[in-house]
This record gives structure tokens, C-alpha cells and sequence, in this order.
């Protein structure tokens, strides 16, 4: 049965354009540093967001995780949004591989103050009771679903820079965030001095993710990658997908945000259903059900009716539209919500 899969954007398939490039990609030992495709790959993933050059990882969490523990030293802090993917969905990692603590603030749909982030800053060299902030975090597109605006990223960047302290961008869907703003990804990048970007998020690659910065950062990533497990050894087929994510399937994804619109319309008509449509800023579509159901209930239900959903997060449910739904597929789901709601 083909089923409908609203759950992520990760659950994409390959392409079948991906899958021959796949088949036929030339390939070499990556940690030998002989791998063509891949090297093709990162060459033109760091020109895409603006960086001296680029390094591909296993996955998203990978790459964030990977960029604290080589920006910074074992006991520094880490601020960023309390609300973040790095802090909500990465298992404390950061305490377990960089050894550091994360200080978090509180955020309005992902946007932080550039004020509380200027009185957060500890210079440990300065109190022997303080640690050092290494590192700020920021996030655009946020995991909820919104736009961070570039002006708050700008802010942040020099206040950062300012203090000598590096800035990384969890842009995991910085594609769909420079869809949302009309940019080039590289007016969202230019504010951090390392972004992580996902391959597999929307654009269709069945793996991986990308790290970009300076060659100084990249060169001390590669090595700190190996020690993590990242070292990948003919890894030039998973690269060949991801070049035509790059090339191609990233300018599609306005797509899926009018697909992610139109189902925020339609959801917010149904009574039960209470949404923000002023929230919808790219391919997720928040909202809450205001009736006492059973949730996995509801998931069986999706399922019977050939559509795949996560039961809802504190209360909230996420829908995200992606490459395989199309218009006619989000009428159908809100067909099924309706018959549901009855029921």
C-alpha cells in the first residue's frame, strides 16, 4: 500500500533521478580523501552557502554536535534558544561528546533578544566561578515551523563577533528558510561562522547532511568527525544523491510550503481544529485538537485510511507537506480528519 507520510520532511524517497546517480557514481575511499563525488559534493555545498569549504556527516544532530565539539573546549557554555532542536531533540549530547553545559533562553517562535544574550555572555578568565561562553547557537528555519528574521540573526552576529565568540547556525532547513524570505541561502548564512544543513530534509537524499565554515574549522571537523565514527569510506553514492538535492530539489520547495498553506486553510475551517495560520512560514503546519480523543486512537485510524502521523508533541500535532504530497493528498488528509472528528 502507498501510504501518505505527513509525519517529516526526513521520510522523503530517493528520486528516481537520485537512484541512477546513485548506481552509476564514481567512488573512491572518502577517509583517504579519494572519493570524487563526494569531493564534488562538499566543493559545491560550501559555495551554496558561502563558506571556504565543507564537510559531509551522517546526519543533522551529527553535524550540529560535531560543530559545538570542535568550536569549543570541554567546560564551556553554549547559548542558545531553549526551545532549539540542539536542546529538545539531541539527547543531551552536547554534555556527552563536546563536555560542555548549555545555557538557554527563552525565545518568541525561535526569535531570541540580542539583550539576553549580551548579559548571558561569561568570560571565565575574568571570575574563576564562571565559565566561558564558546559558542552561540542560532536556528532558522526554527523546529517550529517559523522564520528567524535575518535583522535578529545580524544582531546576534555582531554582538557575538564582538565578544570574540563563534556563531552556529542549525540550518537544517536553511533551504526552506531562504525560500520563505526570497534570499539566496547565503543572506542567511552570512551571519555564522559554521551552519549544518540536512540533505535528507525535504530535498529527497536518503542520507546525510553538510557542515560548512572556514578551511581552519572544516580541516579540525574532518579529524573530529573520525573520532565520533563519521569517517565514511565509499561514501561517493549517498554524495551523488545529494548533489541533486543541491542542484535541483532545493528550488522546489516553495511547493510544499503553498501545499503546507493550503492545508492550514482547510484544517483551520474544522471547529475542533485550532491553528495559527500566521505560524505556517514553510512546510509544517502546528495545531491542536480541541476535543478530549484518543491519540493513538486517531494515529490507527490515519493509518487504516493510508496516511502516516505522529501522535502530537505536548499537546500539539505537526503535518508536514514534503515532495511525495501533493494538493490532491492534503484534501484527502483533510477529508480524513473530518471523517475522524465525526467518528
Amino acid at each position: 500500500m502507498k501510504y501518505i507520510d505527513i509525519r517529516s520532511d526526513t521520510v522523503t524517497q530517493p528520486t528516481q533521478e537520485m537512484r541512477e546517480a546513485m548506481f552509476k557514481a564514481e567512488v573512491g575511499d572518502d577517509v583517504y580523501d579519494e572519493d570524487p563525488t563526494m569531493k564534488k559534493l562538499e566543493k559545491y555545498a560550501a559555495e551554496v552557502v558561502g563558506k571556504e569549504d565543507a564537510l559531509f556527516v551522517p546526519s543533522g544532530t551529527f553535524g550540529n554536535q560535531l560543530s559545538i565539539f570542535t568550536h569549543c573546549e570541554r567546560g564551556n557554555e553554549v547559548i542558545l534558544d531553549d526551545s532549539c532542536h540542539i536542546v529538545v531533540h539531541e539527547v543531551g549530547a552536547a554534555s556527552v561528546i563536546a563536555g560542555v553545559q548549555l545555557r538557554t533562553i527563552n525565545s518568541d517562535n525561535g526569535v531570541m533578544s540580542p539583550k539576553d544574550i549580551k548579559n548571558r555572555i561569561r568570560k571565565g578568565e575574568e571570575d574563576l566561578h564562571f565559565p566561558s561562553t564558546g559558542l552561540i547557537c542560532l536556528e532558522n528555519a526554527h523546529s517550529n515551523g517559523t522564520v528567524v528574521p535575518l535583522e535578529n540573526m545580524k544582531e546576534i552576529s555582531e554582538i557575538a563577533h564582538k565578544n570574540e565568540i563563534p556563531v552556529h547556525l542549525d540550518g537544517a532547513r536553511v533551504f526552506n528558510a531562504a525560500t520563505y524570505l526570497n534570499v539566496d541561502p547565503t543572506e542567511v548564512t552570512q551571519y555564522c561562522d559554521s551552519v549544518m544543513f540536512c540533505l535528507s530534509k525535504g530535498l529527497c537524499a536518503p542520507v546525510g547532511s553538510i557542515v560548512a565554515g572556514s578551511k581552519d574549522f572544516i580541516q579540525k571537523a574532518k579529524k573530529k568527525r573520525k573520532l565520533m565514527g563519521g569517517g565514511l569510506r565509499q561514501a561517493g553514492f549517498l554524495a551523488a544523491a545529494g548533489l541533486i538535492a543541491l542542484e535541483k530539489m532545493r528550488f522546489r520547495l516553495k511547493e510544499d510550503h503553498e501545499n503546507a498553506r493550503y492545508l492550514g486553510e482547510r484544517l483551520s475551517e474544522i471547529p475542533e481544529i485550532s491553528l495559527n495560520l500566521d505560524d505556517i512560514h514553510i512546510n509544517m503546519v502546528f495545531f491542536t485538537i480541541n476535543e478530549d480523543i484518543n491519540f493513538r486512537e486517531m494515529v490507527s485510524f490515519f493509518l487504516e485510511k493510508g496516511i502516516k502521523i505522529n501522535p502530537p508533541e505536548n499537546g500539539e500535532f505537526r503535518f508536514v507537506t514534503n515532495y511525495w504530497v501533493s494538493k490532491k493528498d492534503v484534501d484527502y488528509i483533510v477529508e480524513t480528519m473530518k471523517e475522524y472528528l465525526k467518528k
